[in-house]
């Protein structure tokens, strides 16, 4: 579970680093994981607008997996000793 967190996590990273670039998300590479990210970045761009143009959407969505990440490890921890 974790290390699934870590790769969207590296998703949402890649995917502001290709916005930075002329077309970077209109490539192959950038089509393929702004389908990946859009949906679950779109939800976080609802609640926070962005300011000065600059979104903080990424941010507090890599915040939100990780805390659930951390939730979901404590349960198995508490109710099943993993």
């Amino acid at each position: 579970m974790i290390r699934l967190v870590e790769l969207y996590s590296f998703l949402i990273i890649v995917w502001c680093l290709l916005s930075w670039f002329p077309n970077g998300i209109n490539s192959a590479l950038g089509e393929f994981v702004d389908r990946l990210v859009r949906p679950y970045i779109s939800f976080f761009d609802r609640l926070i607008p962005p300011l000065g143009g600059v979104s903080f959407s990424p941010i507090f969505g890599i915040i939100v997996l990780n805390i659930v990440s951390y939730g979901i490890s404590a349960f198995f921890k508490m109710f099943l000793g993993a």
